[in-house]
């Protein structure tokens, strides 16, 4: 399981770039704010956060070194 993208409203200028480019159509623009309204279509592709203002949407993710190391 992962995270869902973080939007920071302070960042974000509301030009809707994000919600043009999910493949998902999990994003929507209401006035001059984007909502991730459709959580269950997000699947992660960082393609929101690739076109928006750095910082506006960010798509954490965990590195898990651990397992790794145990196919090694």
């Amino acid at each position: 399981m992962f995270e869902m993208p973080i939007i920071n409203q302070d960042l974000c200028n509301g030009c809707g770039l994000c919600v043009m480019v999910c493949p998902e159509d999990a994003l929507t623009l209401a006035g001059n704010t984007v909502w991730l309204t459709r959580t269950e279509n997000c699947d992660y592709c960082g393609e929101c956060e690739a076109v928006c203002l750095p910082g506006a949407i960010q798509c954490p993710f965990e590195i898990v070194v651990e397992s790794y190391y145990k196919y090694i």
